[in-house]
């Protein structure tokens, strides 16, 4: 999203922050409110009566339907990332969770991916692939790429990928300046 110098040199930026948001989210996060609305009007509303299995079973999978739908999707709703001198953060959704912290000691490259998509990688969220990595995609489109010393790869979705993978690459150079 942009750079943010928080020292004296901004060309190298001490703290660089970044976002990507997807607003599609909302729409099945409604969906999820709506389950969970019916499993609670079924319950409060529904005369209950001495065969209640059918009953019971239908609000506990509204409810449960209902929260799995709301918290997936709103946990995906958008990521931070956060690059400062020694690592990469990101953190997810309104709470940052799912987050993950990444020394940028363990990142061998950065490389920027132009077009991210989710059916790439299945679908929007957290996800992993053996023959890709781990990725965090909340939308489609820019994204980083990190090459981590085991091997791996972690892709995120965030806007202004290209400086991330500036500044990342830096930092990653023997003998680079480091921000005070």
């Amino acid at each position: 999203m942009r750079d943010h110098p928080h020292g004296e040199n901004a060309s190298h930026p001490e703290v660089w922050t970044g976002r990507a948001t997807n607003r599609v989210q909302w729409l099945p996060a409604l969906g999820g409110a709506a389950c969970l609305a019916l499993g609670i009007e079924l319950a409060v509303d529904s005369a209950w009566t001495s065969d209640n299995a059918p009953l019971i079973m239908s609000v506990v999978g509204c409810i449960a339907a209902g929260l799995l739908i709301l918290f997936g999707t709103l946990a995906f709703l958008h990521v931070a990332v956060k690059v400062d001198k020694d690592s990469l953060e990101v953190r997810c959704g309104h709470i940052g969770l799912p987050r993950r912290r990444i020394p940028l000691s363990h990142v061998v490259g950065a490389d920027f991916d132009p077009q991210v998509t989710p059916r790439h990688w299945g679908g929007w969220g957290y996800r992993w692939r053996p023959e890709l990595g781990t990725a965090v995609i909340v939308r489609r489109g820019e994204g980083l790429v990190l090459r981590l010393g085991d091997g791996h790869t972690f892709t995120i979705t965030v806007d202004n990928a290209e400086a991330a993978v500036r500044i990342i690459r830096e930092r990653l150079r023997p003998g680079a300046p480091a921000a005070h």
